[in-house]
């Protein structure tokens, strides 16, 4: 199974994906989209047909408490709007720390504070996805 890891930001989508064997995520690509949901949507939809994508797995950021805020909102609404327009199940994805784990990874790669911001969002899905896959694993 081939999975497609999404980051939803404010102004950017982060993109991952799986291997074919659904085991190994890996950055993709971000996506500017200034909250274009509409397009936003068919971008996804084209990157599920291109990759052969058997299932979603999108972040859902909660509060450190496990509360639901706005941007918890804004996922929840758009997994409803993606499983409309795919035929394939969309999986939140518990996503709380993962910027902050992949700025630390970036760091230690020696990364520039510049180049982090350029790619931070694609290995945050990276993140989210590999969780994802983890879990199932177990």
């Amino acid at each position: 199974m081939r999975y497609l890891g999404l980051d939803l930001g404010s102004r950017t989508l982060g993109v991952s994906l799986s291997d074919k064997t659904g085991l190994i995520a890996s950055s993709l690509k971000i996506i500017h989209h200034n909250e274009e949901y509409d397009r936003l949507l068919k971008e996804v939809e084209e990157l599920v047909k291109e990759y052969e994508i058997d299932a979603v797995v999108l972040g859902l950021p909660k509060n450190m408490n496990g509360t639901i805020g706005e941007k918890g909102e804004l996922s929840q609404i758009f997994k409803e709007n993606l499983e409309k327009i795919l035929s394939i199940p969309v999986y939140l994805q518990d996503e709380r720390l993962s910027t902050k784990e992949a700025t630390n990874t970036l760091i230690q790669g020696n990364m520039s504070r510049k180049k982090r911001k350029e790619v931070i969002d694609a290995v945050a899905a990276t993140i989210i996805l590999q969780s994802y896959l983890d879990r199932r694993e177990k």
